[in-house]
């Protein structure tokens, strides 16, 4: 797991390609960057599911609830397959204009 901090945002990357124990790491360490948006890096893991994108539902609740944003970057997917409640984008960098846009609507009170 790599952590990359920037600004309001913190950038959450598997580097072992098992997404339940990343998952696990993710879940325990959530308290430290409940103050930041978050983005989920898994674009590495090529045999990722739409059923491992979805166990990140709870999380991104948890996050959507603190008003903060909650992105899973993942390639090779389906995207329309993927429940519209998860935001997953291919790439980091539609991932950062994600958040920007959501930052722009919560200061404009949405």
């Amino acid at each position: 797991m790599k952590v990359d901090q920037k600004g309001h945002t913190v950038t959450i990357k598997d580097t072992q390609g098992d997404v339940n124990s990343f998952l696990e790491k993710v879940t325990q360490q959530i308290k430290t960057f409940e103050k930041h948006n978050i983005i989920i890096d898994l674009s590495s893991d090529t045999a990722l599911t739409e059923d491992d994108l979805k166990l990140f539902l709870p999380l991104s609740k948890q996050q959507k609830k603190a008003k903060k944003s909650f992105v899973i970057v993942a390639s090779d997917l389906d995207f329309n397959a993927i429940s519209d409640k998860l935001v997953v984008v291919p790439s980091l960098l539609e991932a950062h204009d994600i958040i920007e846009m959501e930052e722009i609507e919560r200061d404009l009170g949405f």
